[in-house]
């Protein structure tokens, strides 16, 4: 079973040695994990994986080839407390989940406050106390139409209007080549070339000019490069839902790095608020004030937002309705200052056009760009850099 696992990973482009498989299996050998794939996962991910730039890269390798897979066979050892108490997690049928009521922003806050009040201790399935399971709006593992998700992992649902815990996201990678040729060809209508910096390029017009004017005396002309001067600001959205999309935001992003000069790149989550981050991996510690930026690059950027726009509307329009902090003003606020200092802008959406009408958050996102979201095809990134040039 490894040995596939091994070949599989280098059959997608992750250079893993032999040594570093036999690292593996030693640890394996020592017992330093337990059945848990979740185990697993950290364990090789460790030993086979040097460059953490490849993170993203073995994480979609490891998904494909262990889909399905629960345990390590042949590593006997009880069943965790955890894995007992999310087995209580109840399946609701269809005409359950539509009798489940959605409280509204300020009355699913008022409920929250009474029951951390009320509760002494833990709870798992039922629907009324915060626990695990069950169809309570509060806890994890279970399932309600909008409810804050709070000390532990998603059941599946996202419908979590709020959520109570730190959560890690990696950085895309901008390496990705395979696939990113079409995207190239689009961004290149997004343009203004320009000579900029050293001599450096052979002149071969004025060269043959030259020496002819010189009597056939070889007089080389050098000039500076030609480069793109269009700047861009490229907001990306990551984590949630946007998992679904890590492969073609990461070649949108490979292709844009290798297109555009001056080009900014900074992350958010769902939507943008009063601030964002350069690294997914310091985003609790590092993050950047968004009205730093609104004063630091010019209004001859352009601005480009990657994101589904799927979360709950209240992200958007409600004070205080972020899904991971409490935020002062509602996200539809900090959108509007961007485009006001940045006019000229588009959002790119990976999720399917067809979908859209089906969330109210995208037609929400979609008014404050005054139309200008566009899908993540070939023909929608070549309507948006029109867009941009104009």
């Amino acid at each position: 079973m490894l040995i596939d696992f091994f070949l599989h990973l280098r059959e997608n482009g992750l250079a893993v040695s032999t040594r570093e498989y036999l690292s593996l299996l030693e640890a394996l050998r020592a017992r330093v994990i337990g059945p848990s794939i979740d185990e697993f996962h950290a364990l090789s991910r460790c030993a086979l994986v040097k460059d953490e730039s490849h993170y993203d890269r073995f994480d979609l390798a490891f998904a494909s080839y262990f889909r399905g897979v629960r345990q390590l066979p042949g590593m006997q050892a009880e069943l965790p407390e955890d894995w007992l108490r999310e087995s209580m997690r109840r399946h609701l049928s269809p005409e359950q989940k539509a009798r489940l009521e959605k409280l509204g922003w300020d009355r699913l806050m008022e409920e929250l406050r009474k029951r951390l009040e009320q509760q002494k201790g833990r709870h798992a399935g039922g629907s009324h106390w915060i626990g695990t399971g069950g169809s309570s709006p509060f806890g994890h593992g279970g399932y309600h139409p909008e409810g804050v998700r709070i000390g532990g992992p998603s059941a599946g649902n996202r419908s979590a209007v709020k959520v109570w815990e730190q959560r890690e996201f990696s950085n895309l990678d901008d390496h990705v080549e395979l696939g990113t040729r079409n995207i190239k060809v689009a961004l290149r209508r997004l343009r203004r070339f320009a000579r900029e910096g050293a001599p450096d390029e052979l002149d071969l017009e004025d060269t043959i000019r030259g020496t002819a004017r010189n009597a056939g005396w070889l007089q080389l002309h050098m000039r500076a490069q030609r480069h793109n001067r269009v700047k861009v600001l490229l907001f990306l959205d990551v984590g949630g839902s946007m998992d679904d999309h890590i492969r073609v935001c990461e070649e949108l992003f490979s292709a844009a790095r290798s297109e555009f000069k001056h080009l900014e790149h900074f992350y958010f989550h769902n939507c943008i608020y009063d601030h964002v981050w350069k690294d997914n991996r310091r985003r609790h510690s590092e993050r950047i004030d968004t009205l730093d930026l609104l004063h630091k690059y010019g209004d001859d950027y352009k601005l480009v937002v990657v994101g589904d726009a799927t979360m709950s509307p209240y992200e958007i329009m409600q004070p205080g309705g972020a899904l991971e902090f409490d935020n002062r003003e509602p996200g539809a606020a900090w959108l509007q200052r961007l485009l006001q200092t940045w006019r000229r802008a588009a959002w790119l959406n990976p999720s399917p056009s067809e979908l859209w009408n089906y969330h109210p958050s995208i037609q929400i996102v979609r008014d404050v760009f005054g139309g200008r979201m566009y899908p993540m095809t070939l023909d929608g990134l070549g309507r948006a850099m029109r867009q941009l040039n104009q």
